[in-house]
């Protein structure tokens, strides 16, 4: 099985930048099992003082992670709370908006 490392980039509000942090010192339990079951791995956010976030994660197939996240009752809830943080999304659920960057280098 290859696992493919993804990274993606989102804005949050940069005002609602610790309050950000805060609910992610508090990920739900059933968030993070739903993750874990849907074939998220090695998932790190990252956030830059004026709302930059990046994000990383592996993956064997990251539209089948994403799908099957998104069939989950408990990913609907945490999307509808978090959808508040984030600018420049137009209505887009931000796990729906995350698109991969492309890799240029890689050092294992």
């Amino acid at each position: 099985m290859t696992k493919h490392r993804i990274c993606f980039l989102l804005q949050v509000k940069a005002e609602l930048g610790d309050e950000y942090r805060e609910r992610h010192a508090r990920v739900w339990p059933e968030m993070l099992d739903a993750l874990r079951a849907a074939g998220w791995t090695n998932y790190s956010l990252f956030l830059r003082p004026d709302g930059l976030l990046v994000g990383y994660l592996e993956t064997e197939d990251f539209d089948r992670a994403r799908e099957a996240m998104s069939a989950t009752e408990v990913n609907a809830r945490w999307q509808a709370e978090m959808s508040r943080y984030f600018q420049h999304l137009d209505g887009t659920p931000a796990d729906q908006a995350m698109a991969p960057l492309t890799e240029v280098f890689h050092l294992d």
